[in-house]
């Protein structure tokens, strides 16, 4: 039965208290029942309903928007966005049934919808989507998730579908400071605004830079998208849990975590490593998809607060190697990124917990390539030995939980430097956001 039938039925009872608080004893045949049914009718038929009493439904999500005044060196404007792809506004669609005691069966439907999603956003998009984009994005609803899986308390759960594999935002959801949202490693605001040389001419490089290039992600959290993969995840074993995922020709990853708590400190710890051949997957070091292209990518990430006085640190790192046909000198390429973030957690108001926090990101890509070019890569053509390119980002927000309304708000800053070891200068990018998020 969902919340919405009970509520109904609660609704129901309270009218039917009243009737029999009002009535006399005369007055309890008739047609009471009969304008009662009628009224929980009415009622009924303006609630969500699901096909079956067999199969739990439960809908959640969050809507979130943004507003971000953005500064280039030479041009600056105000943008309304979503979140970014992945964590924008959507609506999850959750059931389980009972097979065996222990043994339940279950599916997950998560519907995206995208207004303007601000990894497309740039100079000349300022609400999405972005046709220059290969493959070309779109604004509106799209399917984030669609799978159904088994799951025993003791052996674990299988599910198959579209999913998150085991190494997507592994490293992100260790984050437990409340300012996940805003402030991760993952280049969600500015992915695709062009970088400007000191000059005032905008480059062909954009601030998302190829660091990821392969499964997904910008910066970090290269394994980012969900897709079609069966998918296992252990039991959890003192606070120990494995999950493990494949999909077709062939792309597979393993995650390991921890949680816990060690005297007077939580602690939440991952690795994972991802791995794949598939030639249609990934780009390469020329930005097209080619055959017999290799790429592995593993990631770790830790958190640790101290409970009493709400002190944190996170950190992620992230490497990753790729191999392709257009790799002429045979030389695999690689980018790495470090992230680190800290800050205090507390409950100062009435409303909820307030979180303050600064964040550091540096991320660089070596190979034959020169990072100088389209995409972070140099012309074709090009293997000089200028093979670096490094972005850092620095910056600190301030995040406010709002927990009768399941919502959160924040202010943030962050200052974005460019240098691809050329002897060209680069503006730097800088921007404030606020935004919000709530959920139901």
């Amino acid at each position: 039965m969902t919340k919405f039938r009970v509520g109904a039925l609660v609704a129901a009872g309270v009218l039917a208290g009243g009737l029999a608080t009002s009535a006399s004893a005369a007055d309890l045949g008739g047609n009471c029942c009969a304008d009662l049914e009628e009224r929980i009718a009415e009622l009924e038929a303006t609630t969500a309903r699901k096909g079956n009493r067999k199969v739990s439904l439960t809908i959640s999500g969050w809507v979130g928007q943004q507003v971000m005044w953005w500064d280039d060196g030479r041009e600056s404007n105000v943008y309304v966005t979503d979140l970014g792809s992945t964590i924008a506004s959507h609506v999850k669609f959750t059931g389980q049934a009972t097979i065996l005691p222990g043994w339940y069966a279950g599916y997950v439907l998560q519907l995206e919808a995208i207004g303007s999603d601000s990894l497309t956003t740039n100079q000349f998009v300022p609400d999405g989507p972005n046709a220059l984009l290969v493959p070309a994005t779109i604004n509106g609803v799209s399917t984030l998730q669609s799978f159904w899986f088994v799951k025993s308390d003791q052996l674990g759960k299988v599910s198959i579908g579209k999913q998150s594999d085991a190494a997507d935002n592994s490293a992100i959801l260790v984050d437990g400071s409340g300012s996940l949202i805003p402030a991760n490693w993952v280049a969600f605001d500015v992915n695709s605004f062009f970088i400007r040389e000191k000059g005032g001419d905008l480059t062909p490089l954009h601030w998302g830079g190829n660091y990821c290039q392969t499964f997904g992600g910008a910066w970090g959290d290269c394994d980012g998208v969900p897709r079609n993969v069966v998918r296992y995840d252990s039991p959890t074993f003192g606070g120990f849990s494995v999950s493990a995922s494949w999909g077709e020709d062939d792309i597979w990853a393993v995650t390991t975590r921890y949680a816990g708590e060690w005297h007077g400190f939580k602690v939440a710890a991952v690795a994972s490593y991802a791995e794949s051949t598939d030639e249609f997957c990934c780009n390469n070091a020329s930005g097209f998809t080619v055959l017999n292209n290799t790429q592995q990518y593993f990631q770790t990430a830790g958190y640790v607060e101290h409970i009493a006085t709400g002190l944190w640190i996170y950190g992620a790192y992230g490497h990753n190697d790729y191999d392709d046909d257009t790799n002429l000198t045979g030389r695999p390429g690689q980018e790495e990124t470090w992230y680190l973030k800290g800050g205090i957690r507390q409950r100062w108001t009435p409303l909820g917990h307030t979180v303050l926090y600064g964040e550091f990101l540096h991320a660089h890509g070596v190979g034959v390539f020169a990072e100088s070019g389209i995409d972070g890569f140099a012309p074709l053509g090009d293997f000089s030995p200028r093979n670096r390119d490094t972005t850092e980002v620095a910056g600190g927000g301030i995040v406010q939980e709002i927990d009768a309304a399941a919502m959160s708000v924040w202010l943030k800053y962050r200052h974005l430097d460019y240098d691809d070891n050329s002897g060209i200068r680069y503006d730097d990018f800088q921007y404030f956001s606020f935004g919000g998020l709530i959920n139901y």
